[in-house]
């Protein structure tokens, strides 16, 4: 059978009216790695103003392996407004949780020493690799040159002792410059790989769900928003888009992020075409797809 067609949206606008709630996705939607998309950072603001029964939210939910005031900082070099969304949620506020649940443990960063503020304030002892209890993995050391293959002696190593991980981004890669970046999520599979244990903060996990909801709830002391009026946004099919579908909400596909290649919407190719063959061999499907999010 020919599964049904999914939608394309020139303009998000077409269907706000659904929606109490936008679980935005942040690298790939509101930025590129360098620079904010001023267009998508106008499009939460139209949505947040509009009337409604109860007021209209945005939650950033990012898979950023640090704290969320770490993505706000970042956002606000871009020049994405405030008064784009209402809170964001990272993987590294999840990564915390996780952490404070083993208190006192001895600690192995693997990973950039830009993601420490991961830490800051947590009841543990970062220790070297041979001393870890547990693992965080929020990145590889270098992401411009190492990839997982880099990783493969010492995830051997981790294995003999069945030191635990938690993999502080479950992304596989970012759009840096025009480039595919490796992330954390990477390292993660190849330790599951070898049989290594991996707890994942962020998505396309059933936590960071629960958790955004609850936040939109919180913002009005309501319940939280129906799950049918709420959108995921998003430019991974993997995260983004699984994990709202796992969840239950739906989604919506930013064709101009990681994907553009095969989508063919690249510099050079300035208009979507026929995604249907594509989209057909992905293991889910948004409920619609616009190339890039605009009012």
């Amino acid at each position: 059978m020919t599964a049904p067609s999914v939608p394309t949206l020139r303009h998000f606008e077409a269907v706000a009216e659904r929606y109490d709630l936008i679980l935005c996705d942040v690298w790939g939607v509101l930025h590129d790695g360098t620079r904010g998309h001023v267009a998508a950072g106008e499009a939460l603001i139209r949505f947040r103003e509009l009337p409604g029964p109860r007021p209209r939210r945005v939650i950033l939910v990012s898979n950023a392996p640090r704290p969320w005031q770490g993505v706000q900082k970042i956002l606000d070099g871009y020049g994405v407004p405030r008064g784009a969304y209402d809170a964001i949620l990272t993987s590294g506020d999840l990564t915390r949780r996780l952490i404070a649940e083993h208190p006192g443990e001895r600690v192995y960063h693997l990973g950039p020493e830009r993601d420490a503020p991961v830490f800051d304030g947590l009841d543990l002892t970062l220790v070297s690799a041979d001393d870890a209890q547990r693992i965080v993995c929020t990145g590889l050391f270098d992401d411009y040159t190492e990839t997982a293959e880099d990783y493969r002696e010492a995830l051997a190593e981790f294995r003999q002792r069945n030191v635990p991980m938690i993999c502080a981004n479950p992304d596989l890669v970012v759009e840096r410059d025009k480039k595919l970046i490796p992330c954390a999520g990477l390292i993660a599979q190849a330790y599951e790989a070898i049989g290594g244990s991996v707890v994942y903060a962020g998505k396309p996990y059933r936590p960071v769900y629960e958790t955004a909801l609850a936040m939109a709830g919180e913002l009005d002391r309501r319940p939280a928003p129906e799950v049918s009026r709420t959108v995921a946004v998003g430019d991974a099919i993997r995260t983004d888009i699984a994990g709202a579908a796992g969840y239950g909400i739906p989604s919506i596909l930013v064709a101009r992020g990681i994907h553009a290649e095969e989508l063919g919407v690249t510099a050079e190719h300035h208009s979507l075409g026929d995604i249907a063959e594509w989209l057909g061999r992905q293991p889910v499907r948004p409920d619609a797809v616009i190339e890039r999010l605009v009012w």
